[in-house]
């Protein structure tokens, strides 16, 4: 006589549990898949696309946190996974760019340039992992990975838009890419922004800045524009950092009652 024991009951609401957590992986999947696609454009020479890839990277990278935080579906694997994806989106993978397309003909200073900028990204990551219980949430620790790859990607994208060789301007390359490195491990403070609660009533002014930023600005040109935005981002910092000193100055130089 067959067996017609009725199969387990498993609740609906696992199910979907289930389901939701594979959803923040999936946008960490296809980061990590826009950072492998960018390392084959650059080594088939289409640097172009590679730089774009490293933009639509950091735009998935960025989804993947905010659906896990708007799902609740937050876990230990996830934020392994990410720092995984990262390393090559936003360290491996720009690394490799800018060395094929600026750095090769420069001998071991191209490589070391390279190599300091992906190991600036690792340990920009390892750092970040381990101090993100002690660390003010409103201000990131030295420059993110995902904006030092967007400084070089758009330095790279806007520079062919005008036609520029990247080793005609080699030693510029040079500079940038260190700059982008150094400042990854750096103590400079960045605005992280993750302060900001999109739930939250806006003005309207804030919402036609928005939609003239990303309907009417970048797409007017999105090479300069985005290089722009992210050199400031870069350079905002010091600003920062020389603020709070002046602040600390003033501070300490005030006579106490």
């Amino acid at each position: 006589m067959p067996d017609t024991q009725p199969e387990p009951f498993i609740p609906k609401t696992r199910l979907r549990r289930r389901g939701i957590y594979l959803l923040p992986n999936l946008f960490t999947t296809a980061a990590l898949f826009s950072g492998f696609f960018a390392i084959i454009q650059a080594m088939n020479g289409n640097f172009e696309y590679a730089a774009i890839a490293i933009f639509i990277a950091m735009v998935l990278d960025g989804l993947d946190g905010r659906v896990a935080r708007l799902t609740q579906t937050q876990s230990e694997f996830g934020a392994e996974y990410d720092s995984m994806s990262d390393m090559v989106s936003f360290g491996v993978a720009p690394a490799l760019i800018v060395y094929e397309w600026a750095l090769k003909d420069m001998s071991q200073w191209g490589w070391i340039a390279a190599f300091v900028y992906c190991a600036c990204a690792a340990l920009r990551l390892a750092r970040f992992n381990t101090n993100i219980d002690v660390i003010d949430k409103r201000f990131f620790q030295g420059l993110p990975s995902p904006a030092a790859a967007a400084l070089i990607a758009g330095l790279v994208w806007v520079t062919m838009h005008f036609q520029i060789e990247g080793t005609d301007i080699k030693w510029l390359v040079l500079i940038v890419t260190l700059f982008a490195g150094l400042t990854m491990v750096s103590n400079i403070p960045y605005y992280s922004g993750k302060e900001i609660n999109l739930r939250r009533r806006v003005p309207f002014v804030s919402i036609l800045l928005l939609v003239l930023f990303f309907f009417v600005l970048i797409p007017s040109h999105p090479p300069l524009v985005l290089f722009g935005l992210f050199a400031l981002y870069a350079f905002s910092g010091f600003f920062v950092k020389l603020w709070r000193l002046g602040k600390g100055r003033k501070n300490s130089e005030t006579p106490s009652s």
